[in-house]
Order: C-alpha cells, then structure tokens, then sequence
C-alpha cells in the first residue's frame, strides 16, 4: 500500500488562510513532476523539503466483463466499436453536480475519471462553512463506490490551471468526452471581496483555456460538454433563446450569440468562458456544448443514495447554497424563509437528478467538430415567492409552521421582472424532466429535518454585498 499525505494551502487573500490533510489510500500511483503556476492561487506542497510533486492517483485497471457500450434512448453513447467503453473526464467531479455525474455516467458504463483539486472542501475551511450532509473524502468515496458495484472511477488530484499537470492527465486517460464542471460557482463567493473576485476570474477563465488547449494538443477528437449558466443572459424585457437570437437591423438579418448581462464577477467568468470555447470551435475545429443550467436543488441520485459514503453535499448558507435547499433547510430548524427584496426574482430550476440526465444526453450526442451548441439547462421556472410558498404549503404537511421573512437584497438585480427562457434541445434529445413535485419537496424537507442538528444558523442569512465589497481582504463574519 502506498502512503500519501498532502498539505493543501489555499490562500486567496493575506487574512484567510486553510490548509488540509488527504487521508492516506491504497491506489496505483502516478508522480509527476509539477511546475510552479503562475496563475493558480493554489499551491500544493509537499509536507517535506524534497522538491515538490504533483501527484495523480489511478485506480486500479476496469473490472472485466464491463464492456459494454451504454445506450441513451435510441442511440449508443459511443460512435467506436460497442467492445470499447466511452471515457469520460469530469473535471470538478468531487464537487455537487460533478459527483453525481461521475457516479451516474460510471452506472451507465461509461469509463470516468475525476479531476479536482478539492479546493471546494477547503473554502469551508477558510469561511467557517460545512454541508448539512457529511460527505466522506474523495478517496473514501471511490473505494466505496468500487466495492458496492466493481466499476473503477480514476482519480487525478491537481490543478486545472497547472497546464503541466493537465497535459499529463490529459495524455494518461486519452478522453472521448471532458465534462468541466471545474470553477468556483458561487456568485457571492465571487464578490466577497477583491482577492475572491480575482480568484474567481483566474480560476475560471484560465482553466477553461487550459481545458481547451489540452484537447487541441492531446486530444483533438474531445467532445467539450461545459457547465455554463443561464445568469449569463441576465433579465432581459424580451424571450431567452438557446445560446442564440436572430435578428433583422437595418434590413440585414443576422443570427448573433444571444447578448448577455451577467450579474456578478462568478457569472461574468461564465460569459468569458462561453466566447473562448466559442471562438476555439471556430478557430481550432473544437467540438463543444455548452450547458446553460439553471438553479439547481436536490440531494440524492439513485446512485449516491446507494451508501452513506457515497452522499452528496447539501450547502444551505447565504454563499453556497441554492434557493430551494436553502428554503427547506430553513423551514426544518425553525427560520423564516429568507426571501430576498420583492422575491421576484424568476429564473430556470432542475432537479439534481435531471443534471446528470442532461450530461449524459450532451455525450451520447456530440457536437460535430467545429460546432459549438448552447443548450438551456432547466426544466421549470419559478419566482422566489412561488418557491417560499410551495415550501411553507408542504412544510404544513409535516408539521412545520414555516414563516417567510423579506429581507434587504445583497445583491444588484431586478426584484420583479419578465421572464421566459426557452429549454427545448434537452428535450429533443429525450430528456425526461423530474418536475417539482410534493413528493419532491417532502423528501427534501425530511431530508433536512434528519440533519438539521448539523444546520449552524449563524450562516443562514446573507453575508456578503454586491455594494460594499470592496478590495479589503475579508474573513467570515462570526
């Protein structure tokens, strides 16, 4: 058995400062020298004064007998010989969409490997935050995984934005299709203050580039299927078309990328991200598809229901946590429902259960090379008011009396708006959508009322202000 123990610092700014022990496994190992990056504000370093290594865990070899191309409706999810598995690269794949879809693609038969640098786990550290649901390590949870189903997910821990460390997972899984679910996603994290901001854009934009040069130089045929955000179009006074809008100026008509108004520095790292992939599928012949998801709430995959180690994270406070999971955890220990100004501000939502669906599908159908495709990610639209009462309305059945409380918006944003997005392309390709339902909403209430003497309500109500960030680092507020 072979040994590792990391120290993981990540210091965005001069006053916060975490670091992290990943717990000793037993894998195949892969040392890589790793060079110094100058645009990553993540540094791992090695517990001793030998020179400092990137390491790359790899699982042991594909169990046999588990050849056998996966199928998504009527097509098979690989165009080479049904003999060969799909490989797939999920890229964030310790975080709350990319485990889920590491689990189910590795279900379905496809052959993943994980990406992370497992940053997402030290920002916790660094705000005093943690998930409703314990989560176990990383390696924990692929070892669990190997032994409830004998499918082998690789693992390769670094940085995105280290090119060096890329180019060799890149060259060593050789992937069919790389799923980028590798940024920092929050949009208040992103405005804390200015080194946050700064970390956001970096982080984001620049392993984005680095993602796109991989496949150019090492695998050209890659299929991108990135996680965009329908925050990149903003509120517009008009209907939100897939990624495009054609539109007549002066007698001229022309089919243009849709305009986009993004709200914070997180969405304005999407916006980037979306006209570098654009530009490279133009320049370079990339294939990509860029998925424009919508809010996203649920915990459990039929997957990682299958263990306690193989849970995903719930994030309730003010930085992570999403709308509709932050409603129910609320109503379970007793808050009022924080809905923010007017509440009502409208956007697209889906079931977790539906994201994975939505990759899957993006997979199974690629891009043609040279083709960039933008596909709305939701399944349903809702206000923030509608959400609170469809929360109080089942919190009743439970017992709950659920209040809601209005208060001051952190951010910058129309609190009451029009709103229509179109979502058909998932559906073309045969998405079946896992619609809120009062089941839905049970199961998730429970769910938080089972955990909620881990809720810390110090980190319910919002922290952070579009206004008064400002370029002083900033520690948690306690």
């Amino acid at each position: 058995m072979a040994n590792l123990v990391t120290n993981c610092g990540f210091s965005p700014s001069p006053a916060v400062k975490a670091h992290c022990n990943s717990p000793s496994y037993g894998h195949n190992f892969i040392r890589l020298q790793n060079s110094k990056s100058s645009t990553s504000s993540l540094n791992l370093k090695s517990s001793s004064k030998r020179s400092n290594k990137l390491y790359v865990t790899c699982a042991s070899t594909a169990v046999q007998g588990q050849t056998q191309t996966p199928l998504t409706g009527s097509q098979q999810a690989s165009g080479q010989s049904s003999s060969k598995p799909k490989k797939v690269m999920v890229i964030g794949g310790d975080g709350y969409c990319g485990w889920a879809t590491a689990l189910h693609l590795s279900n379905k038969g496809y052959e993943v490997a994980i990406v992370d640098n497992l940053v997402r786990r030290l920002f916790d550290h660094q705000l005093g935050l943690d998930s409703l649901t314990p989560i176990a390590s990383i390696q924990n949870r692929i070892r669990r995984w190997k032994s409830l189903t004998g499918k082998t997910i690789q693992l390769f821990i670094g940085d995105i934005c280290d090119f060096e460390f890329l180019s060799e997972a890149f060259k060593s899984f050789e992937p069919d299709s790389a799923v980028h679910f590798g940024e920092q996603r929050s949009a208040p994290f992103s405005m804390i203050d200015r080194s946050r901001a700064v970390y956001t854009q970096n982080n984001n934009v620049i392993g984005t580039l680095n993602v796109l040069f991989a496949m150019k130089e090492f695998s050209e045929e890659c299929h991108l299927v990135k996680l965009g955000t329908m925050g990149e179009y903003g509120t517009p006074n008009i209907d939100i078309e897939e990624g495009f809008l054609t539109i007549t100026h002066n007698g001229r008509t022309d089919t243009l990328p849709y305009p986009k108004q993004a709200s914070s520095f997180y969405h304005l790292s999407k916006v980037h991200d979306s006209h570098n992939i654009a530009f490279t599928c133009k320049a370079w012949g990339i294939r990509a598809t860029d998925l424009n998801q919508g809010v996203v709430y649920g915990i459990r995959t039929d997957e990682t229901a299958m263990h306690e180690e193989l849970s995903n994270r719930l994030d309730y406070d003010g930085i992570f946590g999403t709308a509709l999971n932050r409603f129910c955890v609320q109503a379970a220990v007793g808050h009022p429902l924080t809905v923010y100004g007017k509440g009502g501000q409208t956007r697209g939502y889906l079931d977790i259960r539906d994201t994975v669906q939505c990759v899957e599908l993006a997979i199974a159908n690629p891009a043609k090379p040279g083709e960039f495709r933008v596909f709305n990610q939701f399944t349903e639209q809702f206000s923030v008011n509608e959400l609170a009462k469809l929360v109080t309305a089942a919190g009743a059945k439970l017992g709950l009396d659920v209040q809601t409380k209005s208060v001051p918006n952190p951010r910058v944003e129309a609190e009451e708006h029009y709103y229509n997005a179109k979502h058909s392309k998932l559906s073309e390709l045969g998405l079946v959508p896992h619609l809120l339902s009062d089941s839905l909403l049970d199961s998730l209430l429970n769910f938080a009322v089972q955990y909620k003497d881990r809720v810390d309500t110090a980190q319910i109500m919002p922290s952070v202000s579009w206004k008064k960030m400002g370029a002083k680092p900033k520690t948690v507020s306690v």
